[in-house]
C-alpha cells in the first residue's frame, strides 16, 4: 500500500480558494481526491493519471485544479470559488486504477490518507 498524508484544509468563506497537499511514499497508476460529506456517500472529486491527463466531477469543473509535483511525491487540489456545498472531508487516494476517472468505484482505490476537513461558510 501506498502511504498518503493530506494537509491544507481549514474553514474559509464561499468564493475563498484553498490548497490541499498530498504527501504520498510512491505513486500509482492513479491518483486521485475523493470527498465525504456528513450523511452522503465518498465521491471522486479530481484525477490524474501518469501522464498528467486530469479528469473532475461535473460540480467542481473550472473550479478545482489536481496537480503533481513528481520530485516531491505530492499531489495537490487546488480549489478555488469554494460553495458551501463543498464542505466535506478531502481524501487523498491512489492505485493502479486504469479508469482513472470520476467513473472509478471508491472500492477500485487500496491507499488512502486520513482526510482533511474542508469548511465553506455562506
Amino acid at each position: 500500500q501506498v502511504h498518503l498524508v493530506e494537509s491544507g484544509g481549514g474553514s474559509v468563506q464561499a468564493g475563498g480558494s484553498l490548497l490541499l497537499s498530498c504527501v504520498a511514499s510512491e505513486y500509482r497508476l492513479c491518483m486521485a481526491w475523493f470527498r465525504q460529506a456528513p450523511g452522503k456517500e465518498r465521491e471522486g472529486v479530481a484525477f490524474i493519471g501518469t501522464y498528467g491527463t486530469t479528469s473532475y466531477v461535473d460540480s467542481v469543473k473550472g473550479r478545482f485544479t489536481i496537480s503533481k509535483d513528481s520530485a516531491k511525491n505530492t499531489l495537490y487540489l487546488h480549489m478555488s470559488s469554494l460553495k458551501p456545498e463543498d464542505t466535506a472531508t478531502y481524501y487523498c487516494a491512489a492505485d493502479n486504477v486504469y479508469t482513472c476517472s470520476p467513473t472509478a468505484l471508491v472500492r477500485m482505490f487500496t491507499s488512502w490518507g486520513q482526510g482533511t476537513q474542508v469548511t465553506v461558510s455562506s
